[in-house]
């Protein structure tokens, strides 16, 4: 590719605005690389003379693979692949700024993600690019398929589905903490039939790349499946609190290297999270507990 027309410096110029809009539609650092990634071979490939309007086409060229993205995960049911390639070419020497890693980190709260994991890929797209970007919806009606009509009701349904989540109350952290706290328990004990009664039927274990890479499974479904997996682990698991919410880390010299975030209605698991990835672990807000006596 030849770059003497000024296309790395231009591309640079939005880098950190599509990488933000990529963190907040997949919700993870290494797949909004790729997706930022694709941008940047896509932006080469094309016609420069006839982008009028550049951060709005490069923009609507990250949507769609995070589009893609999104929908070839959800038809395999699993999380993201681990990462296929590096940082976006044109990245800052010596890597990401900082600061601009933290900015971007306490913009999104796990507990968000969490909720948008639940959105069906189209509604995820329309809420994140419109309620977060403000990008008009004549311009993400063609990214969906959809009117601009229908477009807008997209996002309705994310936005009721965002604000109808459930606010974490004292009651909720209490009821929450006292499950996780037995589920750690039974899994120490290798009580089996202790942790069945803790995950909900179709419970999910899912874990990010990093975690894969050191051993665990990417994705297991099911609390017959799930069960075994924990039983008689999870010894040096210490209770915590992630983001206010009551989980467990795994810490080696005194740093966590691994997150099990828990997702929990009533007092069944819904879905356990493994966060070992340095820069997502590293932003998360961890306060390690004393186990509760008795």
């Amino acid at each position: 590719m030849d770059e003497s027309d000024g296309r790395a410096e231009r591309f640079e110029e939005n880098r950190t605005h599509l990488r933000a809009v990529a963190y907040r539609m997949l919700g993870s650092l290494s797949e909004a690389d790729d997706a930022v990634q694709e941008a940047w071979l896509r932006f080469g490939r094309s016609d420069a003379s006839g982008i009028q309007n550049l951060g709005g086409w490069l923009t609507t060229v990250v949507a769609r693979v995070c589009l893609d993205m999104l929908r070839s995960r959800n038809s395999r049911r699993e999380e993201p692949l681990s990462a296929h390639g590096s940082a976006s070419i044109v990245s800052h020497e010596g890597g990401i700024d900082p600061e601009q890693e933290a900015l971007l980190a306490d913009s999104v709260g796990l507990a968000l993600l969490v909720v948008l994991e639940t959105l069906a890929p189209p509604e995820r797209l329309a809420f994140v690019l419109h309620d977060m970007f403000a990008m008009p919806f004549d311009e993400i009606a063609p990214i969906v398929g959809r009117s601009p009509a229908a477009a807008r009701q997209l996002a309705s349904r994310a936005r009721r589905r965002v604000q109808g989540a459930p606010t974490y109350s004292s009651a909720d952290r209490d009821r929450h903490r006292e499950v996780v706290e037995a589920f750690l328990a039974a899994s120490r004990g290798g009580d089996f039939g202790a942790l069945l009664a803790l995950l909900d039927p179709e419970v999910v274990l899912r874990a990010d790349p990093t975690a894969v890479v050191v051993g665990a499974t990417k994705l297991v479904t099911g609390a017959q499946a799930v069960a075994k997996t924990f039983a008689g682990r999870a010894r040096i698991a210490r209770l915590a609190l992630i983001d206010g919410a009551p989980g467990a880390v795994w810490a080696q010299g005194g740093k966590p290297r691994v997150v099990f975030a828990f997702t929990i209605t009533g007092r069944k698991i819904d879905a356990i999270d493994l966060i070992a990835d340095p820069d997502h672990v590293g932003r998360l807000d961890l306060e390690i507990l004393p186990t509760s006596p008795g």
